[in-house]
């Protein structure tokens, strides 16, 4: 896919901050909004037809540095030959987008960035439902509605309150739904120290816990080789895939830590071709996996959902965040009862030059 990078001339950056209808809090940060760049290319013999992608990278996850931001902030608007960007292609959120656009570019221009069932809306994609931190009401609240809704799948952020407030919200889950009627994942973002993740694995284990990712922070490859091992709740890695960049690297990381799960941001490993080479691995290891979006506006989640259909995905994926935006690009894809998928009638909205909506 990378090749059709090639086929295109020029290209416009326009950046668009996403506001959160509510704050968006990991055991990170709270996120009131979230800048993103969309990317839009064409070749010099056809100007009407334009290819379009999305560059996010997430403040204190994603290796863009402060360079990458002033550069970016230096472009929008303008059409730039593509040789004059193509350096920032080693900054992974913008080789997803300029892989992104340039694949649009090359089936048409017409936000189909893979051909296929789910692109024609003749199928479906599961997906799990995003339960954001907060104090114990407001997750308690969220939880209810997504049940109340139908999700066959939650996706739990912990680590932000009180450890017990989060074990006793776990266990009004599993009073409510049994393991056959809900699947739970959790997320805990690197929050556990050292010295408690295997205690507090053990306790949430009593929940029937499909999988947890990132129990500690990145960078303890033998901590969570260990935890892996221990194999008392399966352990996803997300943060730890962040900046492994050679296929030599990425077999290190994955022979060493053997972990349950990989779960791909396109947007922080370096984009489609990246995540492809990472699924080989997984498939030489016998690692399981799943895509999840990094918080990409209608654009970025709609080439994601693509992907995945492209992909012949078998399990519940992580593309449940296209409601989360109070200003939200106008697409085709929709959410209801734990899947997403494509309205024939859907229309999109326009990229204004000036970057709002």
């Amino acid at each position: 896919m990378i090749e059709t990078i090639q086929q295109i001339d020029q290209v416009r950056i326009i950046p668009y901050v996403l506001r959160f209808l509510q704050p968006a809090r990991t055991s990170r940060s709270v996120m009131q909004h979230r800048l993103t760049y969309l990317v839009e290319v064409r070749r010099q013999e056809d100007q009407e037809m334009t290819g379009w992608g999305e560059c996010a990278p997430l403040n204190g996850l994603s290796p863009e540095s402060p360079e990458f931001h002033n550069e970016m902030n230096s472009l929008p608007g303008k059409w730039q030959e593509v040789a004059n960007v193509r350096h920032l292609v080693r900054f992974p959120a913008f080789r997803f987008g300029l892989e992104s656009a340039s694949l649009d570019l090359s089936n048409g221009g017409r936000r189909r960035w893979f051909d296929g069932d789910f692109a024609d809306g003749h199928s479906a994609i599961a997906i799990n439902s995003l339960i954001w931190m907060g104090d114990r009401q407001f997750m308690l609240d969220q939880i209810r509605t997504k049940l109340q809704d139908g999700y066959p799948c939650l996706k739990l952020k912990i680590g932000g309150i009180d450890f017990e407030d989060e074990v006793t919200l776990l266990k009004y889950i599993r009073t409510e739904f049994s393991p056959d009627d809900l699947e739970l994942r959790l997320d805990a973002n690197g929050s556990f120290l050292p010295d408690e993740a295997e205690e507090r694995l053990l306790r949430l284990s009593e929940f029937s816990i499909h999988s947890i990712e990132q129990p500690v922070k990145a960078g303890q490859p033998e901590l969570m080789a260990r935890l892996c091992d221990l194999n008392i709740i399966p352990i996803a890695l997300d943060e730890e895939l962040i900046g492994v960049k050679s296929s030599e690297q990425k077999e290190k990381l994955l022979n060493s830590i053997r972990p349950h799960y990989l779960i791909f941001k396109p947007s922080l490993i370096g984009g489609l071709e990246e995540t492809r080479e990472y699924i080989q691995w997984c498939h030489r290891l016998g690692i399981e996996w799943w895509i999840t979006s990094a918080l990409e506006s209608n654009v970025g989640l709609n080439i994601l959902a693509q992907f995945c259909d492209f992909l012949e995905v078998d399990r519940v994926q992580g593309l449940g965040t296209g409601k989360l935006f109070s200003n939200n690009i106008t697409s085709p894809l929709q959410e209801s009862r734990g899947k997403v998928y494509v309205d024939p009638q859907g229309a999109w909205g326009q990229i204004p030059d000036d970057g709002t909506f």
